[in-house]
């Protein structure tokens, strides 16, 4: 899916633990206008939805299974689907507009989710309607949460 991306970060360590960089300037073109910090408990999901205008820059803290599909209408990969499972190494995702996307915590512990998107939640002074597109009730889509 074009200007999808999912990595697991590099960590450097030493004594007192590690440190990751989430986001590098010389190394991506995403710039966020805000940032906030979520928990999500073991076997619960958020989403899906997606944006018309945001790219969100996730960082995930925990195991966590990623579900995505492009729907874009003009882009190649129009429907695609992809599911992805995050291994314990904290791991990035880059969204983009029209990717519809969710995420649920696989993991055994409360997992962690940082999201660096590039667009203000409801616009400045949070005054604009929030740019999303829901999908949990959808029927009829190739889009669906589970195992």
């Amino acid at each position: 899916m074009k200007g999808l991306l999912i990595k697991e970060l590099l960590l450097y360590r030493d004594p007192r633990g590690w440190l990751g960089e989430i986001l590098r300037e010389d190394e991506s073109e995403m710039r966020p206008a805000m940032s906030y910090l979520s928990m999500t408990r073991p076997g619960l999901a958020r989403g899906p939805h997606e944006h018309r205008e945001q790219t969100d820059c996730f960082c995930f803290i925990g195991r966590f299974r990623l579900y995505l599909w492009d729907n874009r209408k003009k882009s190649a990969t129009y429907g695609e689907r992809k599911i992805v499972d995050t291994s314990e190494a904290p791991t990035i995702a880059i969204v983009p507009p029209g990717i519809v996307h969710a995420y649920k915590n696989i993991g055994n512990t409360d997992g962690l989710v940082i999201n660096l998107p590039d667009k203000l939640y409801k616009g400045w002074g949070k005054t604009e309607l929030v740019d999303e597109i829901r999908h949990e009730d959808a029927t009829g889509t190739p889009f669906c949460i589970g195992d």
